[in-house]
């Protein structure tokens, strides 16, 4: 079993098909928003008792590796000309 498949579920018989923390009906989007809203980790999980801190950290650090892995493929696939030995000066 994955991390992702252990912390967040994709199901289009639920909240057609947005993904939610495994187990419950609540969205993952809804921790980032609360996060970016400034409110902290325990006034989600207040909110939201049904999630666990270990799902909500365990979120956020698959969103990191997944933020990390976007942006590593960006940059491994648009090497600018002056690095590129096959550009003609």
């Amino acid at each position: 079993m994955t991390l992702t498949s252990r912390v967040v579920h994709s199901d289009p018989d639920i909240l057609g098909g947005t993904p939610v923390f495994v187990g419950t009906r609540v969205p993952m989007i809804t921790l980032l928003d609360y996060l970016e809203a400034g409110d902290s980790l325990d006034v989600f999980l207040d909110h939201f008792p049904s999630v666990t801190r270990e799902q909500t950290i365990a979120a956020l650090e698959l969103a990191k590796e997944m933020r990390f892995l976007k942006v590593f493929r960006r940059r491994s696939t648009t090497t600018p000309a002056r690095d590129r030995t096959d550009v003609m000066c």
